[in-house]
């Protein structure tokens, strides 16, 4: 039953492209975005760079600071780079329009890098490519008091990076990451996989009207209700019973069971905004598994809206409009923006 995503880590292996080192292949674990990437060999390997940890500035990137597309390829881009690095999807539901990529960025090592970084795009690594689209780190971290024992995230992440990429079609598209350090460019190659539609409720649409667990519904047995330690208190009210009249928050999420590892993280984010929102938006969080036991399967909640990994973040506006979606990893200011989307 459990079909969520791996740890983030482990979701895209480094594809290389000709021009920028040897070449493997790259797939992605999430359901309905799997991919396999080809690429040619070629006798040269770059450098495999450290740690970075320039997080102020990758929270801040500039376009200046990468090179402009100029109807070169992604392999023509891709030589630019003097090291390459492995790109960790975080987003694995694509659908034609403009969509969110949500990713980390490790060295050999599985230390995360930090440094402003843009996306590229194209059809495949010799078709001219789009971009620069910048995509700047979204701090994953929460004051002290916020922090609960699953905020550990994948080998201590403390932000993830984010763009909007436009996907004209169905297919499967070639990505190049080029992040900004030490006065060189690192490159780190992956696919998205785009799908002709997707069952899952999205920005614009009314949401399902699901009754979300309540301590009433678990007879008080909290450890039901959320496998958070501490436990969160978002879950006063059901979905159902406030959907249309105020805005909410709904987040899925199972910060102890966590498949992708990041559902800690972004819990406690909730939490910590919970406290400078929770006058105008309700907070709901409601977890992954029947009882709490993977081996039971998915809660009918997360069936009613197609969803099949964790963590998932819905916010609906007071007509009971979806206003903002967020798959995977996010961060602070992510998490913040959709909620201000939900206020207007």
């Amino acid at each position: 039953m459990r079909t969520l995503r791996r740890p983030l880590l482990a979701l895209v292996a480094v594809l290389v492209l000709a021009g920028c080192g040897s070449s493997s292949s790259s797939t992605s674990s999430h359901g309905g975005a799997a991919s396999t990437a080809t690429s040619t060999t070629t006798t040269t390997s770059p450098a495999q760079p450290p740690a970075v940890a320039e997080l102020p500035a990758a929270e801040h990137p500039v376009a200046s600071e990468f090179p402009a597309a100029r109807g070169r390829s992604l392999r023509q881009l891709a030589r630019l780079a003097k090291a390459s690095a492995q790109l960790g999807a975080a987003t694995g539901t694509f659908v034609p329009g403009v969509q969110r990529l949500a990713f980390a960025l490790n060295s050999s090592s599985g230390a995360f890098i930090y440094a402003p970084t843009a996306v590229y795009l194209a059809s495949s690594p010799d078709a001219p490519a789009q971009g620069p689209y910048l995509a700047p780190a979204d701090p994953m971290t929460v004051a002290p008091q916020y922090r609960s024992q699953q905020n550990s995230g994948p080998g201590g992440i403390q932000a993830i990076y984010g763009t909007y990429i436009p996907l004209a079609q169905k297919g499967t598209y070639t990505i190049l990451a080029l992040t900004r350090a030490h006065g060189q460019l690192i490159g780190s190659p992956g696919e998205v996989a785009v799908a002709a539609s997707s069952p899952i409720p999205d920005v614009g649409q009314r949401a399902p009207a699901i009754a979300t667990d309540t301590p009433a519904t678990v007879h008080g047995d909290t450890a039901l209700l959320t496998t958070r330690i501490p436990p969160d208190d978002m879950h006063a009210v059901s979905f159902h019973q406030v959907l249309g009249k105020r805005p909410v928050a709904l987040l899925f999420s199972t910060p102890e069971l966590c498949t992708s590892r990041v559902c800690g993280p972004v819990t406690d984010i909730a939490v910590e905004l919970e406290h400078q929102y929770a006058s105008r938006i309700t907070f709901i969080h409601e977890e992954v598994y029947v009882d709490n036991q993977p081996s039971k399967g998915l809660r009918p909640q997360l069936k009613a809206f197609h969803l099949q990994t964790e963590p998932w973040l819905f916010t609906v506006n007071a007509r009971g409009v979806i206003a903002a979606r967020l798959e995977g990893a996010f961060g602070v200011n992510e998490f913040r923006q959709a909620l201000e989307a939900a206020l207007h």
